[in-house]
């Protein structure tokens, strides 16, 4: 199996890091464009595959084509390639608000998809991946590309009307998590801990809440609650953050997150 990508970017290099840690295919199976020389390099030199020499080649080279580019480009990007993809290649994309109907559209021709939005905790082999394929797609397929995605975390088959949902959940609130330990970490700071040691303990407090959750299968209320002793100092915490609209804001915020993704 050949896995072409076409981008390498953050996401592409989060995918190519679990292939490799996976051992899916030998690194002589792996190719990815680049638009400048420099990143060509690095895909040679550091990522050990091969770099191709343009957009085309890759396309032609790849049994899945993986396209790892920004919406914004992605119709440039297929009209490039459209002639290069062979019948039996399964074209996968990252990008948010392109649907299966406008990608056929945009290919012209038959082509097997498989629309995905995975996370950037995949960076550290904890991503979440949401995977949508098209009929052409078969199941044995589908579960190769799934296997490209597990290498690098967890992943989920979702109906199409769902994917711009994910991008609120899971594509996009990494960030949301990431301004959450930043202010913790900042109010620990103004208490008079030293600044490393107080994303340590907000990073680590969020690994380990998200770990319970997903080990124990509790409802979130129930875990909270394990936590929150009557009158105690959670409780307090807890009271000011409803107070503030957190719950409110995070909801917002992620129902704002998927108009973004469906008007893209």
């Amino acid at each position: 199996m050949k896995i072409g990508f076409v981008g390498c970017g953050n996401m592409a290099r989060a995918i190519l890091g679990g292939i490799q840690k996976q051992k899916l295919v030998a690194s002589e199976e792996v190719m990815a464009s680049a638009k400048t020389e420099e990143t060509k390099r690095k895909i040679r030199d550091e990522l050990k595959i091969r770099p191709a020499e343009n957009n085309r080649e890759a396309a032609a080279f790849a049994d899945i084509l993986i396209l790892a580019v920004k919406p914004a480009y992605m119709e440039e990007v297929i009209e490039e390639i459209a002639d290069s993809v062979r019948p039996e290649t399964i074209v996968v994309t990252l990008a948010p608000g392109k649907t299966l109907q406008w990608l056929d559209s945009t290919f012209g021709k038959p082509t097997k998809l498989v629309r995905t939005m995975p996370n950037t905790p995949a960076l550290v082999g904890e991503g979440m991946t949401a995977l949508c394929p098209n009929s052409f797609v078969t199941e044995e397929e589908l579960e190769a590309v799934e296997k490209i995605f597990q290498s690098c975390g967890k992943t989920q088959v979702v109906p199409e009307n769902l994917i711009d949902v994910v991008v609120g959940v899971s594509g996009s609130s990494p960030a949301y998590v990431f301004l959450f330990i930043e202010a913790l970490a900042d109010a620990a700071v103004a208490d008079g801990m030293p600044r490393a040691m107080a994303y340590k303990f907000a990073a680590q407090s969020v690994l380990g809440s998200a770990g319970l959750a997903l080990e124990t299968g509790m409802h979130p209320g129930e875990l909270k609650d394990m936590v929150c002793s009557p009158g105690g100092t959670t409780m307090e915490a807890v009271r000011v953050l409803e107070e503030k609209g957190f719950r409110s804001a995070v909801f917002e915020a992620s129902k704002a997150c998927v108009r973004k993704a469906r008007g893209l």
